[in-house]
């Protein structure tokens, strides 16, 4: 269905690179009616509008003072099915937290009643926090996961939805049954998506091994084998934690390292999103870059479950393509804004062992949270920024503004505080270190409006 024409005045600011925030205090951009950028405007004036031909109905739709446009936030790695876990995780570490918290709670997802309430949650959640793209983990079923899928595509989130496949060292309630189960339930939820979005406009299918300890070296392979055959892309875990690091050793002994087995089995290519990669060796960082595969970061979760330190510096320094990712259990948040201050943070740590220069920026941390991200997915030129030809997956931000002296709080603004006096920089800074969902008040996908807050006019 075709879209209004909508122009957006007020400031925009987004990611040219890794190191240039674009910061334009009174833009105007216009979005055709089939929701991509059609024209940008770095000066925005009212006598503008007429002169632009075909656009004399376009609808108008201005940010609230302080507030500003940001590309959508691209989630490059998230479990949908853990959502009810986010914040559970006690003292575990990797692979006790998955028999423990983990297991149980996906193996419940056959149960399609509950599966609904999760995924419909998640979704809304994750929107809600401008996350306009998402990389899904499911569970093994096919049912629940096409309904995930179904769940996306009706919410207009942009998604990337996979089947997770895994055939050993889980519980026996819980597995794949044969390397021919695993593949065929994998086509089955490419086949339902393949119906649902012909074109994968929206949503798209991922093929989704678990990791490697939970695969068998024939199943790998086939869906190695899948991966080639279909184009599809791929997603995985790998070194998060030296425990598992060790695991892998023990199971593929005749394989050189972790990233080697993937290798192997065809699944280390340009479409293969790689989750955590915490102890990477710098051999592995080499090879992954010769490949082209690309790395989730997921600060949130490593600290939460005491994997590590991911060295981000060194992996962008070495030209590997970051983006950034939720995981939301084994962490705590389903917000990209938490875990792009968490993406900060943990470089600071990483900072008092080995220097400043691994310290990310605000505008770094930005950087990974949305055209980061868009390379992560293989999205880069429909989205992560604002530029003609590109899709309008956007947020609108609104500041909380300081009155007079006898003015209270006002709870809905949230704990963002503009005093009048910051620079844009500064305010953006505030947003990414204060600010949570009370700050989205709206967000758009492919122009279409998707999420908004009480109060929005648009």
């Amino acid at each position: 269905m075709a879209l209004q024409k909508t122009i957006y005045i007020g400031p925009f600011i987004h990611c040219k690179s890794l190191n240039d925030l674009d910061i334009c205090p009174n833009g105007m951009i216009g979005v055709d009616e089939h929701g991509k950028i059609s024209h940008i405007s770095r000066e925005a004036k009212e006598g503008q509008l007429p002169a632009l031909g075909g656009w004399e109905h376009a609808k108008i739709v201005r940010t609230e003072r302080h507030g500003f446009f940001f590309p959508g936030f691209i989630d490059t790695h998230i479990h949908a099915s853990q959502y009810p876990n986010a914040g559970v995780f006690g003292k575990s570490t990797l692979l006790d937290w998955l028999n423990t918290y983990t297991f149980p709670l996906e193996s419940s997802f056959k149960d399609l009643e509950r599966a609904a309430r999760i995924y419909n949650r998640v979704v809304a959640r994750t929107l809600s926090h401008g996350t306009t793209t998402a990389a899904y983990y499911a569970t093994v079923h096919v049912p629940a996961t096409n309904l995930l899928a179904d769940i996306c595509h009706s919410r207009g989130q942009r998604a990337f939805v996979g089947r997770v496949c895994m055939d050993r060292l889980s519980p026996d309630y819980y597995q794949d049954e044969s390397v021919e189960s695993a593949v065929r339930d994998t086509q089955a939820c490419i086949d339902h998506i393949k119906h649902i979005d012909p074109d994968f406009t929206l949503i798209t299918p991922i093929i989704t091994p678990r990791f490697a300890p939970s695969c068998t070296d024939e199943t790998l392979a086939a869906l190695g084998k899948l991966h080639h055959s279909t184009g599809i892309p791929c997603q995985t875990h790998i070194s998060e934690n030296l425990q598992e690091i060790a695991l892998v050793q023990s199971l593929f002994p005749a394989s050189e390292s972790y990233v080697h087995v993937y290798d192997t089995a065809g699944l280390l290519t340009p479409k293969t999103i790689l989750a955590h990669a915490v102890h990477l060796t710098p051999a592995e960082r080499h090879l992954i870059k010769t490949r082209d595969a690309k790395i989730s970061h997921c600060p949130a979760s490593n600290t939460a479950i005491t994997s590590g330190r991911a060295k981000v510096r060194a992996m962008l320094d070495e030209g590997l393509t970051v983006g950034l990712g939720t995981d939301v259990s084994g962490g705590y948040t389903a917000s990209m804004l938490t875990e792009t201050r968490e993406a900060i943070f943990v470089s600071r740590h990483v900072a008092m062992d080995e220097g400043d220069e691994a310290k990310l920026s605000v505008e770094e941390a930005l950087y990974l949270a949305t055209r980061g991200g868009a390379k992560v997915v293989g999205l880069e030129e429909r989205i992560g920024g604002f530029e003609v030809g590109m899709e309008w997956d956007a947020q609108m931000v609104r500041l909380g503004v300081v009155g007079g002296a006898e003015e209270g709080l006002d709870e809905r603004a949230g704990l963002v505080e503009v005093f009048g006096e910051e620079t844009w920089e500064e305010k953006v800074a505030k947003w990414v270190y204060t600010g949570d969902d009370r700050n989205t008040v709206a967000v758009w996908v492919k122009g279409r409006l998707v999420h908004s807050r009480e109060g929005f006019e648009g």
